[in-house]
């Protein structure tokens, strides 16, 4: 098999893995929040059978609604489908390797954010600018606290690039490396947020103190409100996979390596299952803060980051 045919086939398998499964993590997530809470979990497939429901209704804009509400949906999920492919979750030898650069990632990230924010502002609801402006203030301080995240990974392999991070931290011996770990927490922290969970925010909330997320999509129906939800869980799905692929990328496959191929998805279900649980976890210990403790919060992970960079020069760790 040409080198070609492989890195493509690869990245064929990464998208439809990301695609497919997005939804599938989301729910592993709520039922295991729900065991933890001693509550009735809800089914396992209820993501695809939400999303089945929603493609199926009409979808109804305001009358004052312009082209940008429409369209910013289909914007969300494809830079959501984008980063998830840039990832290397499965393989480091992928076509879009080239353009898997940190910087990039982050910009992916930003441009969703913009295009969901114009959107709730556009109808000119309370709630959607609520939302918007909530939404850009966790952006604002979660973004850089990103950045200094990859970067400490960046300065530790000499490159931005991403397959570049996996292959040469998959390389080293196993050890507990300061600044990855400080990084690490910066990165969960910055993952909560990013991800609307709690205690930045509840995913199952409804309530105008709190809720970030949902207020920005209260507009949305039909096909609309599923590109979103599906955009969110691909979301989660995405940065589950940039922590694994910084601080655990044993398991996934390098350049022609077709048995690593045959091992990297079990192992990624199984990780993904782990991180799944373990982010439950955290969201039942914790409680919602309110919102003008978010920057703190975001303040706090941020300066973990930089210690994080900072660790790494002075102690070469």
């Amino acid at each position: 098999m040409s080198s070609y045919i492989y890195s493509a086939l690869a990245q064929l398998l990464a998208l439809v893995l990301a695609v497919a499964g997005a939804p599938l993590l989301t729910g592993w997530v709520n039922q295991c929040r729900a065991w933890l809470q001693n509550k009735g979990a809800p089914p396992l497939l209820l993501p695809y059978r939400t999303l089945h429901k929603l493609f199926y209704k009409e979808s109804v804009v305001a009358e004052n609604a312009s082209g940008l509400f429409r369209v910013a949906p289909y914007i969300v999920f494809g830079a959501m489908v984008l980063a998830c492919g840039i990832v290397p979750s499965l393989s480091t030898d992928l076509p879009l390797a080239p353009a898997a650069d940190a910087i990039a990632l982050v910009g992916l990230f930003a441009l969703a954010r913009v295009f969901m924010s114009l959107a709730a502002m556009d109808i000119g609801t309370a709630f959607g600018t609520l939302g918007a402006r909530r939404e850009m203030l966790v952006g604002f301080l979660a973004e850089p606290a990103l950045l200094m995240v990859l970067f400490t990974a960046a300065f530790l392999t000499q490159s931005t690039s991403l397959a570049n991070i996996v292959e040469t931290i998959g390389h080293r011996e196993l050890a507990i490396y300061p600044s990855l770990a400080f990084a690490g927490v910066a990165f969960t922290m910055v993952s909560l947020a990013e991800n609307a969970r709690v205690p930045v925010d509840n995913p199952a909330t409804h309530l105008e103190l709190t809720m970030i997320h949902e207020a920005m999509i209260l507009e949305y129906s039909g096909r609309h409100l599923a590109l979103i939800e599906w955009a969110a869980s691909l979301k989660l799905f995405a940065y589950s996979c940039i922590g694994l692929a910084i601080f655990f990328p044993w398991g996934i496959a390098e350049v022609q390596n077709p048995v690593g191929m045959l091992l990297a998805a079990p192992a990624l279900i199984l990780k993904l299952a782990v991180g799944g649980a373990l982010l439950a976890l955290i969201e039942t210990a914790s409680a919602k803060m309110r919102i003008f403790r978010v920057p703190e919060f975001l303040a706090g992970a941020f300066l973990l980051a930089v210690i994080g960079l900072l660790v790494h020069f002075l102690l070469g760790a």
